[in-house]
């Protein structure tokens, strides 16, 4: 077996491969044509944040079998072309999570005491005392968005410092929050209340600009934000503008829209405090991921042990076959109930009805609470980890059979539960392996779940289908399906549009104002 390490990787790691006997190739710093050209040598492939791991180079790497990220973040890897070829994508959640909430307060710190332009005045020849006048954090408010490892990591040490720490996770219960000393406030509150402001969530479509110049309008003057999760969460022109104009008085950046950040106008004001993405970038860390991935790469190779895989559990071989259309089914189910459910989920409980019944459902488990976390968290989910991560957001998960599956031959079913408030979604498969949603609560439907979205409620009344499409077709925007059910004639309907491409926020406001729709949601699977 031959690994190919195309990042830079800590020695200890690079030892473990080679006492397992696999053939170890160090090339960094390799050009994408160059990593196309070699790939197909290949069994193994290691990387960490630099390299591009493409669809392109996926669909070269004839031999490979297990990409590694010596890391949690997956975004420089195609994880959907990695699974369509059958490799496993497999990551180290968690070897980061201390370094990255200590980089988080170190910024804090530095924001708050203005440390890195005191250092440069002073190494200038300068004694400018009054010039940099702090601020406390003891008694402030720390608003924290997304409560994941990383930002649970935060408010701990937060807290140590008798910092008041507020926090927005639409997917936190109250009582997880409480036992946590957190309070749990909604979004526009956090914005209202808070002193300081550190992101730690995931870069998706409804991430992504979340800090823009309307929330900003929102949040207290002289407010300082924090970013340490990704980069393209703040609008970074408008984080500039509020930053100029002193509604903001200070940022701290580990993390960029584009990096390096070449020109950024951010990087020539004095009360922006910057890093070049180090959030992970120490020795402790760096030997960490190291060894985990160097040992998971191993086994796999060696052993057929698979740990940590983002697209695949670890299930008996012989049962890959007829699991694994369930275990799609199950993740498609979580990804979808995650994106329309809102509120601090307390209960899953799955439901396996017909021959779903006689099946080993404890990998079709994991992957529906997997696919539910997915959308959530900062951190890369996996089907080693959601069991875990549910229970530490005080999520109970359920199970129930049944030999009943109605109308199909086989069911797989979610029940979302919070206080008051329930949600339930049922899939199937077709020619037992293509899966389809057949209903959403009260409501019998028919929805491939792939691609991108749109999930509509509407009144079912005449014209509601024209217009939408309308609105889609003068923006260029293809509807490759439509799904719909209603549950009585003239009553309450949805609509499950699939589109090729993504329709912007300014057309999904269009939609929204439409008559007789109620209300939409974005969707991506």
């Amino acid at each position: 077996m031959k690994v190919l390490v195309s990042d830079n990787l800590s020695t200890k790691g690079i030892e473990i491969l080679k006492k397992a006997g696999i053939d170890v190739d160090i090339k960094t710093g390799l050009k994408p044509e160059e990593l196309l050209e070699i790939i197909v040598n290949y069994h193994g492939l290691i990387v960490r944040s630099a390299t591009k791991v493409t669809s392109k180079i996926i669909e070269a790497a004839s031999n490979l079998k297990v990409i590694g990220r010596a890391g949690s973040g997956l975004d420089n890897v195609d994880i959907i072309a990695a699974t369509k070829k059958g490799i496993v994508v497999m990551n180290a959640p968690g070897g980061n999570t201390i370094t990255t909430a200590e980089h988080t307060m170190a910024l804090m710190f530095s924001l708050a005491r203005q440390i890195p332009q005191a250092t440069a005045s002073m190494k200038d020849g300068k004694w400018e005392k009054k010039k940099f006048m702090g601020v406390e954090l003891f008694n402030k408010t720390l608003g924290i968005i997304g409560i994941g490892n990383i930002g649970s990591q935060v408010a701990k040490r937060a807290q140590a410092f008798a910092i008041n720490v507020i926090a927005y996770d639409p997917f936190l219960s109250e009582e997880k929050a409480n036992s946590m000393g957190i309070e749990k406030v909604k979004l526009e509150e956090l914005f209202r209340r808070s002193d300081f402001i550190t992101i730690h969530t995931p870069l998706t479509q409804e991430t992504k600009n979340l800090i823009n110049k309307e929330t900003i309008k929102k949040m207290k003057d002289g407010v300082r934000i924090i970013n340490c999760a990704r980069g393209g969460i703040i609008n970074e022109k408008d984080l500039y503008d509020a930053l100029t104009e002193g509604k903001i008085a200070g940022a701290a950046l580990d993390v960029f829209e584009k990096e390096p950040p070449e020109n950024n106008p951010l990087l020539t004001l004095d009360n922006v405090v910057t890093t070049p993405h180090l959030g992970a970038a120490t020795k402790e860390a760096q030997e960490n991921v190291a060894i985990v991935i160097a040992e998971q790469i191993a086994d796999y190779l060696v052993h057929g042990t698979i740990r940590n895989a983002v697209n695949f559990p670890s299930i008996p071989a012989d049962q890959v076959a007829k699991l694994k259309p369930y275990i799609n089914l199950a993740e498609k189910l979580g990804l979808f109930a995650a994106q329309i459910f809102e509120g601090g989920v307390t209960e899953i409980a799955i439901e396996y009805r017909g021959e779903a019944s006689e099946i080993n459902s404890a990998p079709v488990k994991i992957a529906a609470i997997k696919g539910f976390l997915t959308p959530i968290l900062e951190e890369t989910v996996n089907f080693v980890n959601a069991p875990v991560i549910a229970k530490e957001r005080g999520i109970e998960v359920k199970e129930t059979k049944s030999a009943d599956a109605g109308d199909y031959q086989s069911m797989v079913a979610m029940r979302i539960k919070a206080k008051g408030r329930e949600s339930y979604l049922a899939g199937t498969l077709f020619s037992r392996k293509d899966p389809r949603i057949v209903a959403i609560d009260s409501f019998k439907i028919e929805i491939v779940p792939e691609g991108e979205l749109l999930f509509i409620y509407n009144n079912d009344k005449p014209g509601v289908i024209g217009n939408i499409g309308t609105i889609l077709g003068k923006n260029k925007i293809n509807i490759a399906r439509m799904q719909f059910g209603r549950e009585t004639p003239g009553g309450r309907a949805i609509s499950v549009i699939t589109i090729d491409t993504p329709a912007s926020p300014k057309i999904l406001e269009k939609i929204k104002g439409l008559p007789n729709v109620l209300s939409l949601k974005r969707i991506n699977l």
